[in-house]
């Protein structure tokens, strides 16, 4: 009988060592688990491509920003092309992608840089304003707001607007964002206003362009990438988590003295061993090996990767998005959960 105690009492010694073993090891497990590490992949849609978005993989996006809306003098927001479709077939692929209205635009006429300036520079002209903002986002049950006012456009409302907008926006849980250039904060934006931003899309491109002719060469190096990455992060103070380094689905051609674009499409059709260059003749772009380099470095140094402009990719086995979507799963880093992330 004691022999039969004693064994018993061993049996629960060990019993109770194993369910401790087990309850820790659940909870460690549940412990990694929460510190998942994640990214954003930040697509933009001009309203000129909507007619590719059969084409495109919106399961390899955590967010869409579709381009572009500017108001009209009265403060209403004009966009051409089938919103309402494009959401539609983006959430019937992927539920979980977050879409927002972006708006204004690098390339705005002289009248609507005039009816922005007028809209957010007084005022008093504010809150219609943002009251149509918001109207807007909710008639197309959209998620946020991008704003990418640029240079000019940056007029001394604009940190007032987007402060105002971030609180009406915040009230119905909807995201605000910038586009914001590679390494030049515009005078007009207070801290206050950067820190309105849910996250800021670092314009890392077009360090050379049609505007420089006679400076032919890389507009999208790993190099500038870095250097805006530091502008933002070590000289402006930006989290690093609300940074998105930008990456360009496109290139230029210095062959003619007219600067022309093309598109990453474009250059794989002229041969698809370009696709691991970044330069062919005088066309300089970003091919895969980059596009590698810089999803790497930005997994380490800031919240995810940002597209101009998505409609431009090869959509095959060449695709950038791809790349980006299946370099993420490599580096173990969640972006949407589907598609094999």
């Amino acid at each position: 009988m004691i022999k039969n105690k004693a064994l018993l009492g061993i049996l629960f010694f060990i019993s109770s060592l194993f369910s401790a073993y087990s309850c820790s090891t659940e909870k460690q497990s549940d412990s990694e688990n929460s510190k998942t590490k994640t990214a954003r992949v930040v697509g933009y849609l001009s309203s000129d491509n909507f007619s590719k978005m059969n084409s495109i993989q919106f399961c390899q996006l955590t967010h869409l920003n579709i381009a572009f809306a500017n108001p009209d003098k009265n403060g209403n927001l004009l966009f051409n092309g089938d919103l309402d479709a494009l959401i539609k077939y983006a959430k019937a692929v992927n539920p979980k992608i977050i879409i927002s209205i972006s708006l204004a635009g690098g390339v705005i006429s002289e009248e609507q840089a005039s009816n922005w300036s007028f809209l957010i520079d007084k005022p008093e002209n504010r809150p219609a304003f943002i009251q149509n903002i918001v109207n807007f986002v909710e008639l197309h049950q959209l998620d946020g707001v991008d704003v990418d006012l640029e240079w000019n456009a940056v007029t001394t409302g604009y940190s007032g607007f987007v402060i105002e907008l971030k609180k009406s926006l915040a009230d119905r849980k909807k995201l605000i964002t910038a586009a914001l250039p590679n390494n030049s904060r515009f005078e007009n934006i207070t801290q206050a206003a950067l820190d309105a931003f849910d996250f800021i899309n670092i314009m890392a491109y077009d360090s050379t362009g049609p505007w420089s002719p006679n400076k032919p060469g890389q507009h999208s190096s790993f190099e500038f990438a870095k250097e805006g990455i530091d502008f933002w992060h070590k000289l402006q103070n930006v989290p690093s988590d609300k940074l998105t380094l930008g990456v360009p689905f496109y290139g230029y051609n210095f062959t003619n003295p007219d600067v022309t674009s093309a598109t990453y499409n474009e250059i794989i059709i002229a041969g698809t061993q370009f696709a691991d260059q970044d330069e062919l003749g005088k066309i300089y772009y970003n091919g895969k090996s980059t596009i590698s380099k810089k999803v790497e470095f930005a997994s380490q140094n800031t919240g995810g990767i940002m597209i101009w402009e998505i409609a431009q990719d090869s959509f095959g086995e060449y695709s950038l998005l791809d790349l980006i979507h299946k370099k993420y799963a490599s580096l173990k880093i969640k972006t949407t959960g589907m598609c094999g992330n």
